[in-house]
């Protein structure tokens, strides 16, 4: 009965558009049977259930999705959570982890499981926000710093410790330097790499400095001023990398907190030569 009567009202916009569909759709028998609680509860249920699939449908394939992502308050969880499992046995959807589902996508090859990205990106928000970030040698790949492949992934965050070992997806939880948020999570990315440009494989620090050079260039100047604000989290080395390359690039930025953060008698040492960095006595990097 449940089944029919959720196909009969899935076009049905409101609780008197389904209450209209149930006086003709519902058997006498059921009709008598519930009590108006119960029948509005009924209706309740049945409504959300609409909403869902039309919030599902407009979905691409392939791509998860949570609670959150339906619009979906904290008392209707467990009303959702049925739909989902009757919306399950009727291959709409495909559950991934708990509380993370996903539309099936179907190519000449088959049924098509989320790309690797989507299939992470459910840890990495809570409540719809950003609260963590893929770092290290992935990451480090996609900015084309290395070549080589990582088996286990790492995730920063500072609020949380998100490990991951479902499937091929496998990942370790560091913590971040700063809270993280869908404003600086790629800022917070590339100071990892300039934390890291010593132990890179497949790169020198030469090159390094290059490929991170040139993506600082393409901050704007509000993007510019967090990269300082957030460097100072970091350890020296990256401060002053930081202060240096913005200066070899004529970057107008308020560096002197970099500078004061720094230790005259102590050098970063990266074995570079002045031509590689001109910046480099400035911010006693050797």
């Amino acid at each position: 009965m449940d089944i029919d009567l959720e196909n009969a009202i899935s076009d049905a916009s409101s609780l008197k558009q389904v209450a209209f569909v149930l006086k003709y759709k519902m058997s006498s028998f059921l009709s008598r049977k519930l009590d108006n609680k119960d029948r509005n509860n009924y209706l309740c249920s049945m409504n959300l259930a609409s909403q869902m699939r039309t919030r599902i449908k407009k979905l691409p394939e392939g791509k998860t999705f949570g609670y959150a992502d339906l619009r979906l308050a904290k008392e209707q969880y467990q009303a959702a959570a049925k739909a989902l499992e009757r919306m399950q046995t009727k291959g709409l959807i495909k559950k991934i982890s708990k509380g993370v589902f996903y539309k099936p996508e179907q190519s000449v090859f088959g049924e098509l499981k989320p790309d690797y990205r989507e299939q992470l990106r459910p840890y990495l928000f809570e409540n719809g926000k950003r609260v963590a970030y893929e770092t290290g040698y992935s990451l480090y790949n996609r900015m084309g710093l290395t070549t080589q492949i990582a088996y286990r992934i790492k995730i920063a965050s500072r609020s949380k410790r998100i490990s991951i070992n479902r499937g091929s997806l496998k990942a370790d939880a560091i913590k971040s330097y700063a809270e993280v948020n869908e404003a600086n999570y790629e800022l917070l990315g590339l100071l990892d790499a300039i934390k890291d440009i010593k132990n890179i494989p497949d790169c020198t620090v030469r090159k390094a400095l290059k490929i991170v050079s040139y993506q600082i260039s393409k901050l704007n100047e509000k993007q510019i001023a967090d990269l300082v604000k957030y460097a100072l989290l970091y350890p020296p080395r990256v401060r002053a990398l930081v202060g240096a390359l913005l200066e070899s690039l004529n970057i107008q930025a308020k560096t002197e907190k970099l500078k004061q953060s720094l230790n005259p008698l102590t050098k970063v040492k990266l074995g570079l030569k002045k031509s590689d960095l001109q910046t480099t006595t400035d911010w006693y990097i050797a």
